[in-house]
């Protein structure tokens, strides 16, 4: 999916300079074929991150929420108070983190996480469930071992991480997405690419390249928009649009 001729930089390099940037993210959805178009028209002096020789990486999630899907529905419905829980695996290097995005009255969202087992990142252990409790708590939610949290979807996709020059910002490329639902049930969107860029207080590189492209920022949740996808008989409300226009005719079942 990445031009080959692209620069290489290395994860320690990546991190040091994207951490200078105050970050503004945008999400787009592409075909695989706009999505190559694009890519291939970025600045020579893009790079790519590069590990062991290679540019794309395999990541996994698994999310979890209540019975009734509490998280999902305070998303859909644009709740202001509302979170997510899921366990984000590099696969390549067998990590694994337990993350708690939560969103507050004033609408400002905190994102933190902890080290986890990579051979039980399908389930909450008990210190995790611990752990989602202390970060809920803050919401006005019970405990989390009182909401009965599970394992409700998970996420497959190989992430490729570009750089701009001259802090022109930072992106991912994710391609190959894949869900699967608690009993088995799964899709497959290999027509699709979401892009995720990174700026700093100016524009970025890439999102100018976009845009010329005549493609537009998109409200997209992989927990979301996958789990309205294979569930349509959940509201999508925010997501409605997406499906229709991108997910939904590329999907297949795998």
């Amino acid at each position: 999916m990445t031009p080959p001729t692209l620069a290489p930089i290395g994860l320690d390099e990546l991190v040091a300079e994207a951490a200078l940037l105050t970050r503004v993210d945008r999400k787009y959805v592409l075909s695989s074929v706009e999505a190559e178009t694009v890519l291939a028209a970025l600045p020579r002096d893009t790079r790519v991150l590069t590990i062991d020789g290679r540019t794309a990486f395999a990541y996994e999630s698994h999310y979890f929420d209540t019975p009734d899907l509490l998280s999902y529905r305070l998303a859909a419905l644009g709740r202001r108070r509302r979170f997510k829980l899921r366990t984000r695996s590099y696969v390549d290097t067998a990590d694994a983190f337990l993350e708690l995005k939560t969103r507050g009255a004033r609408s400002t969202t905190v994102k933190e996480r902890i080290e986890y087992d990579f051979d039980a990142r399908d389930a909450l252990s008990p210190d995790g469930l611990e752990y989602a409790s202390e970060g809920l708590r803050p919401l006005g939610l019970t405990d989390a071992s009182e909401l009965e949290l599970q394992a409700t979807l998970a996420t497959r996709y190989r992430r490729t991480t570009l750089l701009a020059p001259d802090g022109g910002g930072r992106a991912t490329v994710d391609a190959a997405l894949a869900w699967e639902l608690a009993d088995g049930t799964r899709m497959r969107t290999p027509g699709l690419v979401i892009i995720e860029t990174k700026s700093g207080l100016r524009t970025g590189d890439l999102d100018r390249l976009l845009w010329r492209h005549g493609i537009r920022p998109s409200s997209i949740s992989k927990y979301g928009t996958g789990l309205a996808a294979m569930r349509p008989d959940l509201p999508s409300n925010k997501w409605t649009r997406v499906l229709r226009r991108s997910v939904l005719p590329t999907a297949t079942a795998a």
